[in-house]
């Protein structure tokens, strides 16, 4: 929790901006946190009504050895049914429409979130 708590102080700009875009609900009424930790692993942001993970790849992603820790995070949070998606912090402050256009795709819209819970209280499978 305190690395978390730490690492929401120290975010990269990319990390800034993707985050004015996904607080408050902005983005099709989908909760956003920032910093969240699942096991030993802190995530950039997760959405847990889509169980999905954003992470934000700066340079230090570039090594052999985070390659390599960052794979394994990334089984870990697959494991535990997540959906992760990466983005380089380049692309976030340079390509950021299409950003958003890829984290909106792991992302239904509101209502089909409402009919899809009153089928399966209705016992109707989707």
């Amino acid at each position: 929790m305190e690395l978390a708590r730490e690492l929401r102080k120290k975010q990269t700009p990319a990390e800034g901006l993707l985050w004015q875009l996904l607080r408050n609900r902005q983005l099709l009424e989908f909760k956003f946190r920032r910093q969240h930790q699942f096991g030993d692993y802190v995530a950039d942001f997760y959405c847990h009504e889509a169980q999905l993970v954003i992470e934000c790849d700066g340079s230090v992603h570039e090594s052999t050895e985070q390659w390599y820790h960052d794979r394994n995070r990334d089984e870990y949070m697959i494991a535990q049914g997540l959906h992760v998606l990466r983005f380089t912090n380049d692309r976030i402050l340079n390509d950021t429409l299409n950003v958003l256009e890829e984290i909106t795709k792991c992302l239904r819209a509101p209502s089909e979130r409402r009919t899809e819970k009153e089928e399966s209280s209705r016992g109707i499978a989707t």
